[in-house]
């Protein structure tokens, strides 16, 4: 079947919810219902009646049984001024405001739908006849909530989501998929896991992590320095805040202001303010989006030499950035993060050779956390030539960097999009994208080329020649955001993670009290040995300290009773076997240090 096929199933699908959904509710008002991948999705104000995932049943009957009923889609048109009398004497409110967008855009007739005598606003297109739609190839989904038009100051509708395919069978492959996805997702394992909580007492999006958590973070921030350091890179630190001036001189304050949070006042305190006190001297400081205009300053702290670049400076540094409440989702979407950001300050000649480096790096590090390389998507983001106001800087700059991220793109033969007006407000940029277990993209490197900052804050170095001349600067982040990069970790590994990563390597189980003292010393001499071991001692049943384990993940189990504890022998279960093995302590050591160095 062909994409535009399926999407007019899918189009037309929704039609018919709508139409179930006014037969079932007819107070009901409609939003819009638009195709999106998989499926489709209607918004709906119920006003005060509550509509749940228990009614998705009866609503699939609904629609099964309209479809049957063999009904015609039949277009027609309708001039501006009688559709919204029409809207409006059917109270449709959200129909109506949709109409008059239109009629300020300029438009002059606006398009509906017949299905079977239920008319709704719509361009189309749509199958002929619910005669071409399969009723046991669709599935209604899921309910959400959704702010009218994304606006959080606007109502809260209904969202129901529907899926859709040409086939039972692709439908029952993704719904297989769905729930593979559901055992896999990052928030319930980071709970059975106790990694990590996000508290609305502390604030939506700003995770806690919990000391599993936090030793997890730790082994992946330990092997991004170790690789940093290695690749020739220097660490550098930066605070949280910064002064408008320096967002002002950057660019952020007035190209970047619908992701920052607004400026705090730091020229008094709190008790001050609480006090009605004004400020003797307004200091206006803001939460930083990004580390770029630190890095900057960094660099300007004095004259730098030809002979000192390229200079490659890291940090791991919290950023924030302003994200509505409802678009919040774990550690995939939140307002604090830290970045595992870099920049690399270059003489022109120096670019290409710099680029090769990053885009390597990046493939090392997606490899060496085992991501397959045929699950990563790559896009060339280019600027939109025709919206200019979007981006900073000059058009000789922008050709330049385009053209030579494209060069270096197809030097290092990389499989990658051209997409335009994707391009940050600086300069143009290589994202690369996973894949998740649905083939959901998720953006975590990039590698951004920056000639505005240098500008801006009008950087220089003394060239070969003893003259001042602006260097080049390129950001990179390899995994992204910590966040959702242990997000997409663990629902890559389904919290299976491997042993070098794993916060708990070794869970050891004592079968009675009188072996609790030998345990808790085998702990402690696996944690001198720098293997991560926790141990089990309550008052219960071996089953069932082993079935936590299990829920656990742990890799490796240790249950420790007379014969473990007067011999040098011990019982070990790896994870994923059903029978555990007698080994030496020794030999068990030596084996998890050897596993654990060849996968760093």
């Amino acid at each position: 079947m062909k994409e535009d096929e399926l999407y007019n199933i899918r189009h037309s699908l929704a039609h018919i919810l709508a139409r179930s959904l006014k037969e079932l509710w007819p107070e009901a008002k409609l939003a819009i219902g638009p195709v999106i991948d998989n499926g489709f999705y209607y918004d709906v104000d119920f006003g005060d009646v509550k509509v749940g995932e228990e009614d998705l049943k009866k609503i699939e009957k609904k629609m099964r049984h309209l479809i049957k009923n063999n009904l015609e889609f039949e277009q027609s048109e309708l001039p501006i001024a009688e559709a919204i009398k029409r809207e409006k004497a059917r109270k449709e409110i959200y129909k109506v405001e949709l109409i008059e967008d239109l009629k300020k855009a300029g438009e002059t007739k606006v398009g509906y739908y017949d299905v079977g005598g239920f008319i709704d606003l719509c361009r189309g297109p749509h199958v002929k006849s619910t005669k071409e739609l399969n009723p046991k190839a669709f599935a209604l989904h899921k309910i959400a909530g959704a702010y009218w038009r994304g606006d959080e100051k606007r109502p809260m509708l209904t969202r129901i989501y529907g899926l859709a395919f040409e086939t039972v069978e692709e439908l029952a492959n993704y719904q297989k998929m769905l729930k593979e996805a559901e055992s896999r997702d990052h928030r319930k394992i980071g709970k059975d896991l106790d990694l990590f909580h996000i508290d609305e007492k502390v604030g939506l999006g700003l995770p806690l992590w919990h000391p599993k958590g936090a030793l997890l973070w730790r082994e992946i921030e330990n092997f991004w320095q170790k690789e940093h350091l290695k690749a020739g890179y220097s660490l550098v630190r930066s605070p949280h805040i910064g002064s408008r001036k320096l967002w002002e001189t950057s660019g952020h304050w007035g190209f970047y202001s619908d992701s920052m949070y607004p400026p705090m006042e730091a020229g008094q305190s709190l008790e001050d303010k609480q006090k009605g006190k004004k400020a003797k001297e307004v200091e206006e400081y803001l939460l930083k989006p990004m580390n770029c205009p630190f890095h900057v300053q960094i660099y300007k702290n004095d004259l730098k030499s030809y002979r000192d670049l390229p200079i490659r400076w890291a940090e791991s540094g919290t950023v924030y950035r302003y994200e509505k409440k409802g678009q919040l989702s774990g550690l995939t979407r939140v307002r604090g993060f830290t970045q595992d950001d870099a920049h690399i300050i270059c003489t022109k000649d120096q670019v290409e050779d710099e680029l090769k480096k990053v885009i390597d790096f990046i493939l090392f590090m997606f490899s060496s956390f085992g991501f397959p390389l045929d699950k990563i998507n790559i896009y060339l983001s280019l600027r939109d030539p025709k919206d200019s106001d979007k981006y900073a800087g000059f058009d000789e700059g922008w050709d330049f960097t385009e053209n030579v991220l494209r060069k270096v793109a197809k030097d290092k033969k990389l499989d990658f999009v051209e997409e335009i007006g994707e391009a940050a407000f600086y300069g143009p940029k290589l994202d690369f994208k996973i894949k998740d277990v649905l083939n959901r993209e998720w953006q975590c490197s990039t590698l951004q080329f920056d000639f505005n900052l240098p500008e801006r804050f009008d950087m220089k170095y003394i060239n070969d020649q003893s003259q001042e001349e602006k260097p080049y600067m390129l950001h990179r982040a390899l995994l992204g955001s910590y966040e959702r990069f242990i997000a997409l970790l663990i629902e890559h590994y389904g919290g299976a993670f491997p042993l070098w990563l794993s916060p708990v390597q070794v869970q050891i189980i004592s079968v009675g009290e009188k072996h609790i003292n030998y345990v808790k010393e085998l702990a402690n001499e696996l944690k001198q040995q720098e293997i991560k071991s926790q141990v089990d001692v309550n008052d219960e049943t071996v089953g069932n300290k082993i079935r936590k384990a299990v829920i656990q993940k742990i890799p490796y189990v240790l249950v420790v009773g007379d014969k473990e504890m007067n011999s040098d022998k011990l019982a070990v279960r790896k994870r994923g076997e059903e029978q555990a093995i007698e080994i030496s302590k020794k030999e068990f050591i030596q084996s998890l240090q050897e596993e654990i160095e060849d996968r760093k």
